[in-house]
């Protein structure tokens, strides 16, 4: 099982707070398989013991899922080397003292978009838990868990229950994050509530996924008022 990269190792428009459209695979962010230029996700560092004691700052865990390849662009398509939520996710890193796992489909996505929708919609319809490659063996160090994804057909693809479903979320706080093409954050809220019924679901922040980069000041005022640690 892999262990998250320890704090700030992995990374050198419209947008909606607290309350995402079709499979925004516009949506969508970070390849199946690991990218050359980050291929210090797949390490296995040695984590540092979880702090005690009253008066510490809470211990963050960033999670995300996302897609590379074909993606949404303004009512067209555009291959991304980077998914637009692994551009979302290495900003909120940067801003943050947080630990980075991402999270990695056993069974890749297509690169085509089309492909993925009629896939997400299989995996949809039967509830399905696509396994995933790197695993964690735990989250219980962690306070709060931020959890980022695509939105795909207004939900989360279905790896992120498969997260959900592996971990034990009691007494964390949990905030979710998307990219998406029209439908914010759908119900991202809501299924993490369901899936999670002993943790605090806190604001959510929604970005569509083709404006990322114009946002930072945005995601900076979300992390500000989520009063998360810089």
């Amino acid at each position: 099982m892999n262990t998250p990269i320890p704090r700030r190792t992995l990374l050198t428009g419209g947008l909606l707070l607290g309350a995402s459209t079709w499979i925004g695979t516009a949506a969508c962010s970070a390849p199946d398989s690991p990218p050359s230029t980050l291929e210090t996700i797949t390490a296995e560092p040695t984590m540092s013991p979880a702090p005690t004691g009253a008066g510490t700052a809470p211990r963050t865990l960033l999670a995300y899922f996302s897609r590379t390849g074909e993606n949404y662009y303004y009512g067209g398509r555009r291959d991304l080397e980077v998914g637009n939520t692994e551009v979302l996710a290495r900003m909120i890193s940067e801003l943050i003292d947080c630990d980075v796992h991402r999270i990695v489909a056993a069974d890749p996505y297509p690169a085509g978009y089309d492909a993925t929708v009629a896939r997400n919609v299989r995996e949809q319809d039967a509830d399905a838990r696509p396994k995933i490659a790197n695993s964690l063996a735990s989250i219980g160090q962690y306070d709060v868990v931020l959890l980022g994804s695509p939105i795909w057909n207004v939900r989360a693809p279905m790896i992120m229950s498969t997260f959900t479903d592996s971990h034990d979320f009691t007494g964390k706080t949990v905030h979710p994050f998307v990219t998406y093409a029209v439908s914010g954050l759908g119900s991202i809220e809501r299924d993490y509530a369901t899936a999670c019924p002993k943790a605090r679901i806190g604001a959510g922040l929604a970005v569509r996924g083709e404006e990322v980069p114009q946002h930072r000041r945005d995601v900076e005022t979300w992390l500000r008022e989520a009063r998360l640690p810089a």
